[in-house]
């Protein structure tokens, strides 16, 4: 299986740019998505080039920016697609509104739709392409929803993520990874349980391996697997995270 493990940089919000490369490097990983709310505001060219210049010197690639555009009416997808295009990211994490499905208006849907569909067109403009946080919160957050918003969007230039759903059983979460595999170009790896309760990846044994053979039989395999989450938020804990998820990737 081609997938490549990294790591989300918003696991160690604490740490500086150099010092996450670092621990990257070190922990045997490949890839790093680099956040938008701490590490690379959108915006700021010359941060996010030295963060570029900081992943290449670490021998990682940038898998992607972790935005937290919105896709609400009015918002301005420019500084995030300025922030990603020097920080050499071809995929930008994007979230499908602040509202659940079954709570957002008829209006509001709409609104989040056509943003999206406007910053899609825009990504695709500059050679980027926008993927879908799957969450709770959002139109995305179940695999029946999202591809609802992937459709009603209707762009080439528009994949999701995804990560297991809070509290989901083992066969929950897998089961909906395979319902939008096609659709999916990344994965926030994490094992949560029994709600938010942060423990080691292989506390989740079966669910990751499940996720990993799924993977492997899916038409197209995610491009990336991204350690997001921690126990304790503690960089000591990544290395032997990083041999866990590399273990599940073969």
């Amino acid at each position: 299986m081609s997938i490549r493990p990294g790591l989300c940089s918003v696991t160690f919000r604490q740490l500086d740019p150099a010092a996450i490369a670092a621990l990257a490097a070190d922990a045997g990983l490949q890839a790093i998505e680099w956040g938008g709310d701490v590490h690379v505001p959108p915006g700021d060219v010359a941060r996010a080039a030295e963060v570029a210049r900081l992943t290449a010197d670490a021998g990682l690639a940038v898998a992607s920016y972790g935005s937290y555009f919105r896709a609400e009416a009015g918002e301005d997808v420019a500084p995030v697609l300025d922030a990603a295009e020097a920080l050499g990211a071809d995929r930008i994490r994007v979230w499908a509104g602040r509202i659940g499905s079954a709570d957002a208006t008829g209006r509001e849907r709409a609104a989040t739709i056509d943003a999206l569909a406007v910053a899609a067109e825009q990504a695709g403009a500059r050679g980027i392409s926008l993927a879908l946080e799957f969450h709770g919160r959002t139109l995305a957050d179940d695999a029946e929803q999202t591809l609802r918003v992937l459709d009603e969007v209707g762009s080439p230039h528009l994949s999701t993520y995804w990560q297991p759903t809070v509290a989901a059983t083992d066969d929950v979460a897998v089961a909906e990874y395979r319902r939008i595999a096609d659709r999916v170009s990344a994965v926030h790896v994490f094992s949560w349980w029994p709600s938010t309760e942060r423990l080691a990846l292989g506390a989740r044994d079966g669910l990751w391996r499940a996720f990993a053979e799924a993977a492997e039989s899916a038409p197209l395999p995610p491009r990336d697997a991204l350690l997001e989450f921690v126990p304790g938020d503690d960089p000591s804990s990544l290395a032997a995270e990083a041999a866990t998820l590399r273990g599940y990737l073969g």
